[in-house]
């Protein structure tokens, strides 16, 4: 991760926290003696102290768009369930929600033969290469940017093709083309005009691979 991004979640994170402040600590001016020690006894949220808090930033900034590492931090700051995971993965900026890349891969398999529209977003119509990556993600609850510049720089980097499992984007030519590994040297994208969705080779390995980026778990194959 690099210092711009590590920097950009501990924002995010300190927002998240001053929204969530009320739900983590008592409120001073209703909260007296007596029931600060009935909460406590009760189970009650008690505040968040520097160590508990440094924790949490670290798993944050570690591990912020996997749902192991939602889980740790949601722990660790004492929210509850799934409704704090969901809170700090949207803040830390891709919620996931247990999706897999193998169900990416099954969501962008329902658009092959839906013709390429250079700046298209409507199946109904036709979608470029990021209109299509959004569109799958949409379908899977998951928000993604509209441009490929912005969606190359979500989720974790993968090192190489080699490594890269289903459900992976695949950015090419400096951030000019992406498209959804499937494994097994195989992709899914919107490739040029005249053209339709479709799985191919994926030839990112012969020309200029910018970037392999995972946004989910990665898929079984």
């Amino acid at each position: 991760m690099s210092m711009a991004e590590a920097i950009g979640r501990i924002q995010r994170i300190e927002s998240t926290l001053q929204q969530l402040n009320q739900g983590l600590m008592p409120q001073a001016s209703s909260t007296s003696s007596s029931t600060a020690s009935s909460g406590s006894a009760s189970g009650g949220t008690s505040p968040v102290d520097a160590a508990t808090f440094a924790q949490a930033l670290s798993a944050a900034v570690g591990d912020s768009t996997t749902a192991a590492g939602m889980t740790q931090l949601s722990s660790a700051l004492g929210l509850g369930g799934t409704t704090g995971v969901g809170a700090l993965s949207s803040v830390a900026g891709t919620t996931t929600g247990g999706v897999t890349g193998d169900a990416v891969v099954a969501a962008a398999k329902k658009y092959i033969g839906v013709p390429y529209v250079w700046g298209g977003t409507n199946p109904a119509v036709g979608m470029d290469c990021s209109g299509f990556v959004q569109r799958v993600f949409k379908d899977l609850g998951i928000d993604m940017p509209r441009v490929v510049s912005d969606q190359m720089q979500k989720g974790t980097p993968v090192a190489s093709l080699a490594d890269a499992k289903p459900g992976d984007l695949l950015v090419s030519f400096g951030g000019e083309h992406i498209s959804i590994y499937l494994g097994n040297g195989k992709a899914i994208d919107a490739p040029v005009p005249g053209q339709t969705i479709q799985i191919r080779d994926a030839w990112e390995q012969q020309s200029s691979l910018t970037a392999i980026r995972r946004i989910v778990p990665a898929g079984a194959s």
